[in-house]
């Protein structure tokens, strides 16, 4: 007599590991500056600190490691990476180009519902802005961007993106301080040059959102220069 399997009975576990939630406790320090570059991350201490064992503290740092936000230096200290200007610009360069062709497929793909979901996005993004809230409006504006790929079909998009902007992320929350409401107001037409599927419109864009940064970094830089790896890249 056949016997079925015991794993029919389990179901997929949707609650974040240990290992996940120790990853975007330090993520979002390190982002926000919290955890500042140059710092030395010990495991010990991490665990410690939030009280976990030191395995999920050893796959997060390499997980942050694989993204760029640490540097992991055998028998030596971890320390949270610099900025690397270079590496901005190279995650600049393959955002561009990846979001362009993502608003362009979303102009022809995105439905009502789907412009409800990114206005009620924006309307976040906005009392994020009144209320002076840096660390909520990078939250909202990551994931209006993350959410016009996946809405796009593009999920892989948002993948290919999210390996490559470490460096961006950090410089980016940086200019929050003086230039939310120019990105919410570059969201509102992006999102406006898709709501009337003019593609040609939403491409350049995006194109211009995400140049910003080149114009940002040299203020940016003068006020935290301590953040900053040697290099420069134009």
């Amino acid at each position: 007599m056949s016997r079925s399997s015991p794993l029919r009975a389990l179901e997929p576990l949707n609650r974040p590991s240990v290992a996940d939630t120790v990853f975007d406790e330090l993520h979002q320090q390190i982002l926000s500056l919290e955890l500042p570059p140059g710092m030395k991350m010990s495991e010990a201490e991490v665990a410690k600190a939030l009280g976990v064992s030191r395995q999920p503290v050893r796959d997060a740092f390499y997980r942050l490691s694989k993204l760029g936000f640490l540097s992991i230096r055998p028998q030596r200290a971890t320390i949270v990476s610099e900025i690397s200007e270079r590496a901005v610009f190279q995650a600049r360069f393959v955002r561009s180009a990846i979001e362009a062709e993502t608003v362009r497929a979303a102009c022809e793909k995105l439905t009502e519902e789907d412009h409800k979901a990114l206005d009620d996005l924006l309307e976040l993004q906005r009392k994020a802005v009144e209320a002076r809230d840096a660390v909520e409006f990078h939250a909202y504006d990551d994931q209006f961007h993350r959410e016009i790929c996946e809405r796009t079909g593009l999920a892989f998009a948002w993948e290919i993106i999210r390996e490559n902007k470490a460096h961006m992320d950090r410089v980016r929350f940086l200019s929050l301080s003086f230039a939310s409401q120019a990105a919410l107001d570059d969201h509102v037409k992006v999102l406006e040059a898709i709501k009337a599927r003019d593609s040609t419109s939403a491409m350049a864009l995006m194109h211009l959102h995400l140049s910003r940064i080149k114009e940002q970094i040299p203020r940016i830089r003068a006020n935290y220069s301590e953040f900053f790896a040697g290099e420069t890249e134009q």
